[in-house]
């Protein structure tokens, strides 16, 4: 009987270096696991990203073959498009070829920086119009702190710059659309304010989608935005030989 009793209690005391080591080990087994599945994601994650950027390229290149085609056709056929559209396009298809190769080097520490460099100078291009068209636009604007490069400087978390931001815009927004209810034009003109309204409505709705973003999201936003910048671009120029 003392025998037997030996017996069990070796075995389990033999058994239990071979638990504990078991124990020990499937922690690391399940960091390795984890820290692969996170390397192939991430992996995965650069190549769609890389997916996104080729088939902008591609579209920036068909634009700069139309836009060329569609210059030749001007000439060609003596057509004066509306004033200032070929410098514009002409800048457009160069910034645009731009803003997509700036896709290669965003990253999520510096993408909020240039996305709202980007929507303060498409503010800026639509609030000229405005101002052509319907006179000053005085929107409140607070004032920023920036680097020596001219860049904002911001040590808030990314949600408060994030409101601060959506809320200087909104206001711009606004301000721009007050100012465009006041013009009464017909014609050519009515045409031209309807384009810029257009712009401005656009410009609005990326400014509600930002409420909502967060910093996660850094690779969808900026895509976006430049996907948007490619089609403004490529129905400008579909539209640069019909103007007369």
């Amino acid at each position: 009987m003392r025998y037997g009793k030996l017996m069990i209690v070796g075995i389990v005391a033999a058994a239990l270096p071979v638990g504990a080591c078991n124990r020990a080990d499937r922690p690391r087994d399940e960091v390795r696991t984890d820290t692969a599945t996170t390397v192939d994601d991430a992996a995965k994650r650069q190549e769609a990203r890389a997916e996104d950027i080729s088939r902008l390229d591609k579209r920036v290149a068909e634009i700069e073959r139309e836009y060329a085609e569609a210059k030749e056709e001007v000439v060609k056929d003596q057509k004066t498009p509306t004033a200032g559209l070929r410098e514009e396009l002409k800048e457009d298809v160069s910034n645009v070829k731009q803003a997509v190769s700036d896709l290669r080097t965003t990253t999520p520490d510096n993408w909020w920086t240039r996305h709202e460099a980007a929507m303060k100078r498409t503010a800026d291009d639509v609030e000229a119009d405005v101002s052509r068209l319907a006179g000053n636009v005085a929107p409140k604007r607070p004032s920023s702190t920036t680097d020596a490069d001219g860049e904002r400087v911001s040590t808030a978390p990314f949600t408060s710059q994030r409101d601060e931001f959506v809320a200087s815009m909104r206001s711009r927004v606004d301000a721009m659309d007050q100012a465009l209810d006041k013009v009464d034009a017909r014609g050519a003109r009515k045409t031209e304010v309807d384009d810029v309204r257009a712009r401005l409505k656009k410009l609005g709705e990326d400014v509600d989608r930002l409420k909502t973003a967060s910093a996660d999201d850094w690779w969808d936003v900026t895509k976006a935005r430049v996907a948007d910048y490619v089609d403004r671009v490529e129905g400008s120029v579909k539209r640069l030989d019909d103007r007369g």
